[in-house]
């Protein structure tokens, strides 16, 4: 489809900066006269814009369209009782790999499905989040180019990391065959790449794998509004956090420490425009939901269901139906539903 000849200042600057920017950074990746960069957890305008319009383009929060980019990945809209998005299988899973067991958040699979795909060659790199060494806590964007650059990325992370600039990392470094790990609104980025005419991108994009989010947290918020405001925990002191009804903090000592979750969502990030809670464009999309030592697993497209197949035949994941009726299914309707809930009726 031909871009519409607009402006940054136009579009995103006028209508997505004040109020409903993501800070996915997909407009600063794809800026092709190289004048947007990533500040703050935003996009910022440091040289003149040519009015290309390939930032509008590929903007989740400017002309997203759920149904057209189902189209584009499933070939179909979704019915009406696909409460949770278009999918294929719907299964608990657990990685069987020791050293994976060890660090991951939940059931290891994100890390167990990356690591099958670069050993077996699907993919030559993947991008996903990291931390970093000089702030306690605070993810970064991470191109995993090894297994042990896949493993160092294990756990999850509840502060924003924008991914994209990990993704275009390995689009500069020339790899043809990348996976993006991310958020709903990050998979909702990787798709609208792919229904534009970005070739350079959407080509090196060989696989999705999506996290379930309803929320994710300021970093300055989490650490220093909730951590050390509010609960007297030293962010130094933290091993890892979880969200199981309430937010769990693991503390180094081996203590754990919980808040309600209601009082941890004025430290949200702007997260209220979007009605995705189990990143339904994905070709795979994983949560911790309703489950201890597993992690639930919603297999989408037939890409994801051959990747998945292959690690459960090498022996890497264990595997177990969900039912309708387990815990895990209905907290998965019920998150689904509250999302889109929160999307059309904003507070």
């Amino acid at each position: 489809m031909p871009i519409k000849k607009v402006s940054f200042e136009e579009t995103l600057g006028r209508h997505i900066l004040p109020s409903k920017c993501v800070g996915c950074a997909t407009c600063v990746i794809v800026c092709p006269f190289g004048c947007l960069e990533y500040a703050d957890g935003r996009p910022r305008l440091v040289g003149e814009c040519k009015a290309c319009g390939v930032c509008a383009q590929v903007c989740p929060r400017y002309s997203f369209s759920m149904e057209a980019l189902e189209k584009l990945t499933f070939g179909r809209e979704r019915n009406p009782d696909e409460e949770f998005g278009i999918y294929r299988r719907l299964i608990a899973a657990q990685t069987t790999d020791v050293e994976i067991g060890r660090v991951c958040q939940d059931g290891g699979v994100v890390t167990t499905l990356l690591k099958y795909a670069l050993e077996s060659g699907l993919i030559d790199g993947a991008a996903l989040s990291g931390i970093s060494e000089d702030e306690p806590l605070k993810p970064k964007p991470k191109l995993a180019l090894t297994v042990g650059d896949i493993i160092s990325c294990a756990g999850t992370r509840y502060s924003y990391s924008p991914n994209m600039l990990a993704f275009k990392e390995g689009v500069k470094m020339g790899k043809k065959h990348l996976a993006l790990v991310g958020t709903p609104c990050q998979i909702h980025a990787a798709r609208m790449i792919q229904h534009s005419p970005l070739k350079r991108y959407a080509n090196a994009l060989k696989l999705t794998i999506g996290l379930f989010c309803t929320e994710s947290f300021d970093y300055k918020g989490l650490v220093n509004g909730l951590l050390r405001g509010e609960m007297g925990i030293n962010p130094e002191d933290v091993e890892g956090m979880n969200i199981k009804g309430d937010l769990m903090v693991r503390l180094k000592d081996g203590g754990v420490r919980r808040i309600p979750l209601e009082k941890a969502k004025k430290y949200a990030w702007n997260c209220s425009l979007c009605g995705d809670f189990s990143a339904e464009l994905a070709d795979i999309s994983v949560g911790g939901l309703g489950l201890n030592g597993w992690s639930l697993t919603v297999v989408r497209t037939e890409k994801g269901e051959e990747l998945f197949d292959g690690a459960v035949a090498e022996g890497l994941l264990r595997v177990r139906a969900i039912n309708e009726d387990e815990l895990p299914y209905k907290l998965l309707i019920r998150l689904s539903r509250l999302k889109r809930r929160r999307l059309a009726n904003p507070e």
